[in-house]
């Protein structure tokens, strides 16, 4: 493909003049036919990196995400700039409708869908018969990270993969360590040493790194409040706990006058629509959620993001961090601790497996699968694709010494004295780079107006959502996460 052609579908089609770090060397390595995986920072154009090369291959290009409000941003971003060859394959889609886009799948330029839609034998019949020229798979850290704890079924996208006739293969993430990059390459059947792997830093040098270290949760409460009526609006506050989430929403507007609202998977999806449209339009001041809270959220004046909860991976808490700042003005990542916080991530990371005999119960009908536990599903999964209990057993245990050493590296942050960034580097496996004044180990007197935050948005208000969102979501169920 010749840079001019590429240049001219980049001003055409998308407005731009120039690529950004990474997407050029992707996108060409695309266009040649390679497996890729791209690894770029949050923010960095990764739906470019397909789009792009759907308007210069044949055929359609199928994009699986593990969230339809994530597919659903995508869609109504492609269909707002004139695209129509568009589609989204999920639960909501039933009956006539169902069948007349599966008979015409092929005609689409973008197909959009979940790892789960795609084991059904109807929808797997009728990609056979389109031309994918290209399967993209975002998020594809879950396909290590996710696998075995919440999205089992990204482990069989290798046989999606396969019976697809082996079409290229685009691997997106914002976050991968140079052992979960090969990890997902190992999943996914694909032979390291062909594909191109195209990886960016996770260094984001306007994001002030910070940890508040508390002695009990009483005090790190106290905190809070002092930190958002210093803060003001424009923040996210994460928690571990949709319990916790929910109390400390409401607390949190009595405390402060701000508008606050909560957001995890266990409130209505057309609630989550909401509160997402509210918080891009400024019309709510901080969010407490929970990880569901985040992916496809193209907000770019996100000023602060602070965890109540210690994250259970360097992993999620660099994914997380990452969604402030994106216009690259200065922001705050701000990490509250206070003793005994790890252990909530071991009780949430913890899968009991029943005994032997339950499980062989199970198998053969004489027990109920709730027999299995708070994990049942997880477990039925398993056992259905011809997993067997000693199986199982090795790779919870695998799975232990995992958990373990995140948190290990997750502890190393908050104790880190010399630099937060170096430390977060590293574990990327990246070489550290010289940013004094990055982060509270270099001024541990550091205040807020040293930071020189932009000054919070004033709120918008604008109740006018497009209607055709609206009765989407009203209906949409969405996918499990968080």
């Amino acid at each position: 493909m010749d840079e001019q052609r590429l240049y001219q579908t980049l001003k055409q089609q998308f407005g731009f003049d120039e690529f950004r770090p990474g997407q050029k060397e992707t996108i060409q390595a695309v266009l040649n036919q390679n497996d890729v995986l791209a690894v770029l920072p949050t923010g960095a154009g990764k739906t470019l990196l397909y789009q792009l090369p759907a308007y210069l291959m044949p055929g359609s290009v199928l994009i699986v995400s593990p969230l339809i409000s994530l597919m659903q941003d995508q869609v109504d971003r492609l269909r707002q700039h004139g695209e129509r060859q568009v589609v989204m394959l999920n639960a909501t889609l039933t009956g006539r409708s169902r069948q007349q886009v599966l008979n015409r799948l092929a005609a689409y330029r973008f197909i959009f869908a979940s790892p789960e839609i795609l084991a059904q034998p109807s929808i797997k019949h009728a990609l056979r018969k389109c031309r994918i020229s290209l399967l993209v798979i975002d998020e594809a850290h879950c396909i290590s990270q996710w696998g075995p704890d919440f999205r089992p079924e990204y482990l069989l996208l290798k046989e999606v993969k396969n019976d697809l006739r082996r079409p290229p293969i685009l691997l997106l993430t914002a976050t991968a360590t140079p052992r979960v990059q090969n990890d997902i390459l190992q999943k996914m059947g694909l032979d390291e040493k062909n594909v191109k792997r195209v990886i960016r830093s996770v260094n984001r040098p306007n994001i002030f790194l910070a940890v508040d270290q508390v002695e009990n949760d009483q005090q790190k409460r106290q905190r809070l409040v002092k930190w958002l009526h210093e803060l003001g609006g424009g923040g996210i506050i994460y928690f571990s706990s949709r319990k916790l989430a929910n109390e400390l929403a409401d607390w949190l507007g009595e405390m402060t006058g701000l508008e606050v609202a909560v957001y995890h998977a266990g409130i209505s999806a057309i609630d989550r629509f909401r509160i997402q449209q509210q918080f891009m339009q400024g019309q709510l001041q901080a969010v407490c959620a929970t990880s569901a809270f985040g992916m496809g959220i193209d907000k770019d004046d996100i000023r602060y993001v602070i965890h109540y909860h210690l994250p259970g991976s360097l992993e999620s808490y660099v994914q997380e961090i990452g969604r402030a700042g994106r216009n690259q003005k200065p922001a705050l990542a701000l990490l509250m601790y206070s003793p005994g916080d790890e252990q909530i991530q071991r009780q949430l990371s913890q899968i009991e497996l029943p005994s032997q005999a339950v499980v062989e119960k199970v198998q053969q009908k004489k027990l109920p699968g709730n027999a299995l536990g708070p994990q049942a599903e997880l477990i039925e999964f398993y056992l259905s694709h011809g997993w067997d209990y000693a199986r199982l057993t090795a790779m919870l245990k695998k799975r232990g010494h995992l958990v373990n050493q995140q948190l290990a590296a997750m502890l190393s942050y908050v104790s880190e004295k010399k630099c937060r960034r170096a430390n977060i580097m590293r574990y990327f496996g990246e070489l550290p780079v010289d940013c004094p004044n990055c982060c509270d180990c270099h001024q541990n007197d550091w205040r807020l107006s040293d930071l020189k935050l932009p000054d919070a948005v004033d709120p918008v208000v604008n109740d006018q959502l497009d209607w055709q969102k609206r009765l989407q979501f009203l209906f949409a169920k969405e996918s499990k996460t968080g």
